[in-house]
């Protein structure tokens, strides 16, 4: 692997011919190394990736890998993905070969997570993580088999529902004195939507006329923020509110000077409302839940109030199936009324 200097930059350049997936011979060149261990490096590792067999490295194979699912999954998935492979998984394996690990290796991998002291469903969260990029190596570079599966897993999915009752709530937003905190959380808690779908908010969503909220869009706050569509095709929806809630929104909006009608209402981040929501919880004696948590309060709430999953669904941009699979529990048991009935039945005859 020939490394080249530039004299006139004093950096170091790769230059060489490769095979690409249709069988042509191109050449590739790639400037501006400092180091010329590192502009060997980067050639190493490309062609590891042009050749995709189990014997590339782990950091090749993770390269391959956020490619591929960076066109198919939304961008705050795969950076989600990218902090735990970051974080966690390839400071122990980036540079050992695909096909030289172990079920050992993991063994040794997941211990040093067990003693870290996280929580179990981010132990699961990780080995899942891991587990699934060498699924992907597997199906589609020759690996023989996953050593995830050996090894076994670690930790357990777990799936949080806490949420307020109404009287609660309303104890809260008694000792609450942050206007945009203030708005922000009796949406959440009325409309059940989601953070990111509220931050993307414009006056252009809102019909005050027939007190309905659209939901087109959502905010992601990385660097810079952007917006993007919904989660879900589902995710896609209008939400009939209160009118007492959209009363104060509208007087809300109208104290933001200069707004426009594509202007974000709520230009701030989450932090904001987890932070009021944390220290007012210790002023009103009220548990702490999370942002999200208010969407469980909102569907637990319609539940008390009779109405059906696939009306819930429709309100928040879920599935029925999802909510009976989270918020089945909730729902009152009818099976002694279905047996008194049918009982009903056979007397009558």
């Amino acid at each position: 692997m020939p490394v080249y200097k530039d004299t006139k930059t004093n950096t170091f350049y790769c230059k060489f011919y490769y095979t690409d997936y249709t069988g042509q011979r191109k050449q590739k060149l790639k400037r501006g190394f400092k180091l010329q261990r590192d502009a060997k490096e980067w050639e190493r590792q490309f062609l590891e990736r042009q050749q995709g067999t189990p014997s590339m490295s782990f950091q090749s194979l993770y390269n391959v890998y956020i490619d591929d699912i960076s066109h198919r999954l939304r961008q705050s998935s795969v950076d989600g993905k990218i902090n735990v492979f970051k974080n966690r998984i390839l400071p122990y394996f980036k540079d050992k070969p695909v096909n030289e690990i172990t079920p050992a290796d993991i063994r040794a991998w997941q211990n040093d997570q067990l003693t870290a002291g996280y929580s179990e469903g981010y132990l699961c969260r990780i080995n899942t993580t891991l587990s699934t990029i060498f699924n992907y190596a597997v199906q589609y570079y020759g690996l023989t088999s996953n050593p995830c599966t050996k090894a076994g897993h670690i930790g357990k999915h777990t799936r949080s529902l806490n949420f307020w009752t109404v009287d609660q709530y309303n104890q809260f937003m008694a000792s609450l004195d942050n206007d945009r905190a203030r708005m922000a959380i009796e949406l959440l808690f009325y409309g059940g939507m989601r953070i990111g779908e509220l931050l993307a908010l414009t006056p252009a969503d809102i019909d005050h006329e027939n007190n309905m909220i659209s939901i087109n869009k959502t905010y992601h706050e990385t660097e810079g923020g952007y917006i993007s569509p919904p989660k879900t095709n589902n995710s896609t929806r209008r939400i009939f509110m209160p009118k007492a809630v959209m009363d104060d929104l509208k007087a809300y909006t109208e104290r933001i000077y200069g707004i426009q009608s594509h202007d974000r209402i709520f230009d701030f981040s989450h932090f904001l409302v987890r932070n009021a929501m944390i220290k007012y919880c210790k002023l009103s004696g009220v548990p702490f839940i999370r942002i999200h948590d208010l969407r469980h309060s909102h569907v637990s709430l319609l539940i008390e109030m009779g109405f059906t999953a696939q009306l819930i669904a429709e309100r928040i941009g879920d599935t029925p199936q999802m909510i009976m699979s989270i918020y089945g529990h909730l729902y009152p048991s009818r099976h002694q009324e279905v047996a008194d009935r049918l009982n009903n039945i056979i007397v009558s005859n």
